[in-house]
């Protein structure tokens, strides 16, 4: 297949290695003054990965569309309202696009999917491709297991032949909603993990996974889709990727924020949480750890209190 991935950040780019190493035919585009893509362009490869020749480098978005049966996105989640207006020039009825990226759109609470399809025609299939693992593990040759999701059935099957190998064994996904809400929602409990480190709390994290996994549960249930996906490869079993990783930037995000130190990179959870405490009033759900995350990052709480209050609680009933 031609594959185009559109973003060249630390998962754009191995996904552009990776798809490359098991046959496909892969163009990687950026934008022209990213300092990423640049080091792409001139050295060839990153902090990670070295690209083979076979991989085509470019910031010819024209090209790059034009030529690609299939188009992973894979850049910020807040930035993809503003980005796809210039998709729309371009013909899109026979792609595929694949949403390689996490996250709720903080102003309106939209799944990243519904963001897409308010841009392309109804004709475009639209797919997510999450779950655990790291780039730098990955890129070491350790495998792990990941979810392909659309609410088109022949699409998921079709790219789980043309993706899978033995890096990584991909899983249907079968329910959309619970799938990105899954998926983006377990950054936010990444940051609560790295407040717990932080203050030197860590044993906590077993109660944090449990919690967290059922209120996110309720939060997906409310909104159509199917509870258990919160138990799935989205969310749960991204766990150990997110909450205990040292690669993990919503992690040491939390972690270094309860010791009063700056985080220089991206942590899509911090604008997940907010998000997810709108999607929580607006249904009607509790979220006692997503609200405690985003008054410590707010600064309306410390850590210290709104954890302490957090795991000690008044009694209550486990279920």
């Amino acid at each position: 297949m031609n594959i185009t991935l559109l973003g060249c950040g630390r998962w754009g780019s191995f996904i552009g290695w990776y798809l490359d190493k098991i046959g496909h035919n892969v163009t990687i585009w950026g934008l022209t003054d990213a300092p990423q893509f640049i080091e792409l362009r001139d050295t060839r490869k990153n902090n990670m990965l070295t690209f083979r020749d076979s991989i085509h480098i470019t910031d010819d978005l024209t090209q790059a569309v034009t030529d690609a049966d299939i188009l992973i996105i894979s850049i910020s989640a807040q930035a993809l309202r503003s980005f796809l207006p210039s998709l729309q020039a371009y013909d899109l009825t026979q792609k595929k696009i694949v949403l390689c990226m996490k996250g709720i759109e903080v102003k309106t609470g939209k799944r990243l999917t519904e963001i897409v399809e308010e841009f392309v025609p109804a004709e475009t299939q639209i797919a997510v491709w999450v779950g655990p693992g790291h780039p730098q593990d990955f890129s070491k040759g350790i495998p792990n297991c990941m979810v392909l999701d659309s609410r088109y059935e022949d699409l998921r099957y079709f790219l789980i032949k043309q993706f899978s190998s033995e890096l990584i064994r991909f899983y249907v996904g079968n329910d959309l909603i619970g799938t990105e809400i899954g998926a983006a929602a377990k950054n936010t409990i990444g940051i609560a993990a790295g407040m717990l480190d932080g203050l030197n709390l860590s044993s906590l994290k077993g109660a944090l996974m449990s919690r967290g996994t059922r209120e996110i549960a309720r939060l997906i249930k409310a909104m159509g889709g199917n509870e258990l996906s919160a138990y799935g490869l989205c969310h749960l079993g991204d766990y150990e990727a997110t909450l205990f990783s040292q690669h993990s930037h919503n992690r040491r995000f939390g972690e270094m924020l309860v010791k009063g130190e700056k985080f220089g990179l991206l942590a899509e959870g911090v604008d997940t949480t907010k998000a997810l405490v709108y999607l929580g009033e607006k249904y009607c759900v509790d979220l006692p750890i997503c609200k405690t995350v985003n008054q410590v990052i707010s600064g309306e709480i410390t850590a210290e209190r709104g954890l302490s209050d957090l795991f000690l609680r008044s009694i209550k009933t486990e279920f």
